[in-house]
């Protein structure tokens, strides 16, 4: 490797292990303000990750997938973070593509970086800039990122000084995967958590890493057993249907989401909730709550089967997480209630899963099983906060995984 520009000379290809992900959606503004629908031109963006992986190389996935044209991304760097928009003194690389500084990405399509030279261990933060040197049109994101995300005018890939980035954002963009790479062989240890807003982390502090899926990694390192933990949840995901706002369906996505990733072990499911809620919340309170047909238990059942045997086809072991309270949110109505607690029952009891995390358990009122418990519950009565995500990664046995 050439360490003064940081892409590789060797001519062997290195073997690469996940590092850190997140699910691409389509351009939407179902939540808060971001910038997918009206893209960028002539501008920076400078994006911030903590990796659960560690390597002496790494290498990044730009996407496309939700573009309607190709879209030129004129340069791009990593670093390692100092401070928000800041960077460590000495740890720009220049990321090129099949050698060149810039690259033009087909519609729907994706394309990886060139490897580059730089030491990364677990959790550190890594910045990836990109720069857009023409109009994109809307463009492919991750809408709830909990992490701040920078906009900066003009060509700003190398620039030390944070206030040329004037403005804030909290999503991902273009960004989709970084891969690491240490020398070592291939090896299956990479956890997927898979699901919704719950697994998204959704009211978790911002650029605080207090989603479930990150106090995971967290135990196992501290276990000494520290090992990759991607995070695939999409909020407002659904089980059984496409969303405008909430992304694919998760049986549409599975593959490209978890079973697709770089040493893919186990996979922790989390999903339905949305599936059971949208249909009994006021539509015209909630607008973007859509599709929302009335789905019975049996039926979503049905989709968790899809998933199980996707995964043990392709030799990946699936914990089924336990659909979590939700007593006083919009979703809850006594239709509602049961079909939770009948897809519950199932998936503690059915065995169709390898292992069962109990976060319903684990999070509800011992007083009142159908709500959160008040300490877990960040306010809405269905998404735990920061302490209701730590319990979360409390009940999964390590040697599941």
């Amino acid at each position: 490797m050439n360490s003064s520009n940081g892409s590789t000379t060797d001519n062997a290809d290195p073997v690469w292990h996940a590092g850190w992900s997140t699910a691409v959606q389509r351009p939407s503004t179902g939540f808060d303000k971001n910038w997918s629908e009206e893209g960028f031109a002539d501008q920076t963006v400078r994006q911030i990750v903590r990796v659960t992986g560690s390597g002496t190389a790494a290498r990044v996935r730009l996407s496309n997938r939700f573009g309607t044209t190709p879209l030129e991304v004129g340069g791009a760097t990593l670093a390692r973070t100092d401070q928000g928009a800041v960077v460590q003194d000495g740890t720009t690389r220049p990321l090129t593509f099949s050698g060149a500084a810039s690259v033009r990405i087909p519609a729907g399509g994706e394309v990886w970086s060139d490897a580059a030279a730089l030491p990364v261990a677990p959790f550190d933060h890594l910045t990836v800039s990109l720069y857009f040197p023409r109009p994109t049109g809307p463009t492919t994101f991750h809408a709830q990122a909990f992490t701040t995300a920078y906009r900066a005018e003009g060509d700003q890939l190398t620039a030390a000084d944070p206030a040329v980035f004037t403005e804030t954002s909290v999503s991902w963009y273009v960004l989709a995967d970084i891969e690491l790479a240490d020398g070592g062989p291939a090896r299956r240890d990479t956890v997927v958590t898979f699901g919704d807003s719950i697994t998204d982390g959704f009211a978790s502090t911002t650029d605080a890493d207090h989603r479930y899926p990150d106090a995971l990694a967290e135990r196992l390192a501290a276990a000494g057993r520290a090992r990759p933990v991607l995070n695939a949840g999409i909020g407002g995901n659904l089980l059984l249907n496409d969303a405008p706002w909430f992304g694919e369906r998760a049986g549409a996505r599975f593959r490209r989401d978890v079973l697709d990733k770089a040493g893919v072990r186990t996979v922790i499911v989390l999903a339905g909730l949305n599936d059971i809620g949208f249909s009994e919340a006021d539509e015209t309170r909630f607008p973007t709550y859509r599709p929302n047909p009335d789905l019975s238990a049996a039926q979503l059942i049905e989709g968790y089967r899809g998933l199980i045997a996707a995964a043990h086809a392709a030799g990946v072991r699936v914990i089924g997480g336990t659909i979590t309270p939700f007593q006083g949110s919009e979703y809850h109505t006594p239709h509602a209630e049961a079909k939770r607690q009948e897809i519950n029952t199932w998936i503690r009891t059915s065995g169709a899963f390898d292992a069962v995390a109990d976060f319903a358990t684990a999070l509800s009122d011992p007083s009142n099983p159908q709500a959160l418990l008040p300490a877990y519950d960040s306010g809405d009565r269905k998404h735990p906060g920061d302490a209701g995500y730590r319990v979360m990664a409390g009940v999964i046995d390590l040697a599941w995984l």
